[in-house]
């Protein structure tokens, strides 16, 4: 029979993550990985085939943004607060500007290479669908009016990734504070007022 894996695929995949944020993509190897979580390099071969298999599979899995949304939608107390508050977990892995540099470099790979273009898209299409869903929700709820949930849903992740760079050059403050200031003054514009009453 074969044996149970020790460390299962998801687990690999984060540490490869982690690794790209901390040293970047090309500084990463196997034996690293391997390293941090107790495997050897040759039972990453196995399963990825090299390096860049390791790295393709961490950019499918990237961020999971159903499941972000989701949780989101379970703790905020209303749907704007779980649209912004699931984009601000988002930048959990790129917390300093060393950090975004290694994003950044993997971007390029994202750009230049065609399977990995095409993982960088369809995530980025995913965290636009998640977007639009949760701005319709709001729009029904009647916390949002006057707003295209798909052009507004396209404004808030162009204001989230421009943010994320925007931070890394000006390095004012944590980079959470600086996103939600940012996508709150562009949902501003669609939230409805509470009336205010004749005693107030």
């Amino acid at each position: 029979m074969p044996r149970p894996r020790t460390v299962d695929d998801e687990a690999l995949l984060a540490a490869a993550l982690d690794l790209i944020g901390r040293v970047g993509p090309a500084r990463l190897t196997l034996a690293r990985v391997a390293e941090q979580v107790g495997l050897s390099p040759a039972t990453l071969v196995q399963r990825f085939g090299s390096k860049r298999g390791l790295m393709l599979a961490a950019a499918r899995r990237g961020t999971d943004w159903a499941a972000r949304f989701a949780a989101a939608r379970e703790a905020a107390p209303t749907r704007v607060e779980a649209l912004v508050s699931a984009l601000v977990e988002a930048t959990a892995a790129v917390r300093t500007p060393e950090a975004m540099a290694n994003s950044i470099a993997f971007l390029q790979l994202d750009l230049a290479d065609d399977e990995f273009h095409a993982e960088a898209l369809a995530g980025a299409r995913a965290m636009r669908d998640e977007i639009e869903a949760l701005l319709r929700e709001a729009l029904d709820a009647g916390e949002l009016a006057g707003a295209d949930p798909a052009m507004l849903a396209e404004t808030v992740a162009t204001a989230y990734n421009g943010a994320l760079i925007t931070w890394a050059i000006h390095r004012e403050g944590e980079i959470g504070a600086w996103l939600r200031a940012r996508l709150e003054a562009v949902l501003a514009p669609y939230a409805m007022r509470r009336p205010v009453s004749a005693t107030e």
